[in-house]
């Protein structure tokens, strides 16, 4: 018997829906393929799929990738937004290689539960194993790297995380029925020889691109980080390698395009998993909208800016210290002092050949070097310097990580365990560096101006009308941060 849900998938998938797309699949039982609901191909017949909720699930079942609608291609799947925090941090830690490395009984305790509980869950929301989830991953990652680039085999092979070409071209021939070379062979859309490696990033619609970038541009740290007209870039360490990326919008509608300059393809995977978080593409846009639009306030916002996402942020620790750094002062003047910081305690960007912008020959400091830095003469209180010291020296020690598996309480309760540390900055890095949806900084000034503008409401009532934003009150800060000009960090 159908499901509500069902009935809705089958509307959906016979209008071509692009609102659902990678919000479920269609396993089509007559070919054995399976397909995103907008696929160009003739509808088969209801009585002939079958609807799943991940492109991990039908291929669980059995089912094979469609080469023409190419699933690889669709938007993050918005699984994580189910009831099940414990699935939602699973999967960030799955899309960052938690499986790679380990095997799901570490997995299982790094988030407190049972192995048994775990995939008990995951099967319950997202329709597969936790080991299903990274293999599609991987797979899926791989088939953009051979139609999108010219990478060398072996190349792929290594950067969608396989441990041999054999595995690499076993799985393949298992799910396409044909070889990862074959597969190239048939592509349809031209690729660009260059030094650096290009791939493209599918994001759901709609996607205010313009009010992110403004987000990072009044907040890029000179040095780190730049933006230029319709383009970001960046300095970024991984591994002990440097390197720098350049994101900016797509030829193609509904992606992002980025390049990354100076490293090895096996950062790839990780650094295009952390633009993913960093530029929020897979927010699942339609239930937010679906919450937030309740509040008047909130729904004239939402009319002018559709797509609002939560900026992210590439390095926890860097973060935390760009939020310390704001407590109580402008945006500009955090931004300054940020470059300060960079200039005199940066690490040089070790790169051979020249990259897209010269102007960014630092990364940002590492704990290491914060945690005895003295930071003299350069404008900041004796007292915010001591907090910055004493948070690189928790994350030296081990004592706090930015690590998305922990419950956002247990994570603000050890960051404000640290003097000069309070709720607002708390929230902002939660917020921002472990994405968590639900993290609201109450306190924040802008924030409580702007939900009752010209009047200035407490924190306890803006906490009390919040909660019918639940779970998604970072959205709403956004939002609300756009009407404040120069809040928000």
């Amino acid at each position: 018997m159908a499901t509500l849900e069902d009935n809705v998938y089958e509307r959906a998938r016979l209008a071509r829906d692009a609102r659902f797309d990678g919000q479920f699949f269609v396993g089509v039982r007559t070919t054995g393929i399976y397909c995103r609901p907008i696929c160009p191909a003739n509808a088969p017949k209801r009585e002939n799929v079958t609807f799943f909720p991940s492109a991990a699930a039908a291929s669980e079942a059995g089912f094979r990738p469609c080469l023409r609608c190419r699933p690889e291609t669709a938007p993050g799947s918005p699984a994580w937004s189910g009831t099940s925090t414990t699935v939602r941090r699973g999967l960030r830690l799955i899309a960052g290689g938690a499986l790679d490395d380990g095997d799901v009984e570490t997995l299982a305790a790094r988030l407190g539960v049972t192995s048994r509980h775990l995939r008990r869950l995951f099967t319950e929301h997202v329709g597969a194993s936790p080991r299903a989830v990274a293999h599609t991953q991987r797979l899926h990652f791989a088939k953009r790297l051979i139609d999108e680039t010219s990478l060398p085999m072996r190349d792929v092979s290594v950067a969608a995380g396989y441990g041999s070409v054999r595995r690499f071209n076993d799985a393949f021939k298992k799910s396409y029925g044909r070889s990862p070379r074959d597969l190239r062979k048939v592509r349809k859309e031209p690729v660009l020889e260059d030094s650096a490696l290009t791939v493209r990033l599918p994001y759901r619609q709609p996607f205010s691109w313009d009010a992110l970038l403004a987000f990072f541009r009044d907040r890029a740290t000179p040095g780190v980080e730049a933006v230029h007209d319709d383009c970001y870039t960046r300095t970024l360490g991984v591994d002990g390698a440097h390197g720098v990326i350049k994101v900016a919008p797509a030829d193609t509608p509904g992606f992002l395009s980025l390049t990354l300059t100076g490293m090895a393809t096996t950062s790839l995977f990780g650094v295009v998993q952390r633009a993913r978080e960093v530029f929020d593409l897979d927010a699942p846009v339609g239930d937010i909208h679906a919450v937030l639009a309740s509040d008047a306030a909130l729904a004239d916002r939402l009319g002018r800016l559709p797509g609002v996402r939560v900026p992210g942020a590439w390095d926890g620790f860097e973060l935390a210290v760009r939020a310390i750094l704001g407590q109580q002062v402008s945006v500009a003047a955090a931004t300054t002092l940020a470059g300060r910081i960079v200039c005199r305690y940066g690490v040089p960007l070790a790169l051979s050949d020249e990259h897209p912008a010269d102007s960014l020959r630092v990364l940002f400091p590492t704990p290491e070097r914060l945690a005895r830095a003295r930071m003299n003469g350069m404008g900041l209180t004796q007292s915010r310097i001591d907090t910055i010291r004493a948070l690189a020296r928790a994350v030296v020690r081990g004592e706090l990580d930015f690590g998305c598996a922990q419950p956002i309480g247990e994570f603000c309760r050890k960051l404000q365990s640290i003097k000069g540390i309070g709720d607002w900055t708390a929230q902002y890095v939660a917020m921002r560096a472990l994405k968590h949806p639900d993290a609201f900084p109450a306190s924040d000034l802008g924030l409580m101006k702007a939900i009752d503008m010209p009047r200035r409401v407490s924190p306890t009532t803006l906490r009390a009308r919040a909660e019918a934003w639940r779970p998604w009150r970072a959205y709403a800060a956004l939002l609300l941060w756009q009407a404040a000009p120069g809040a928000g960090g």
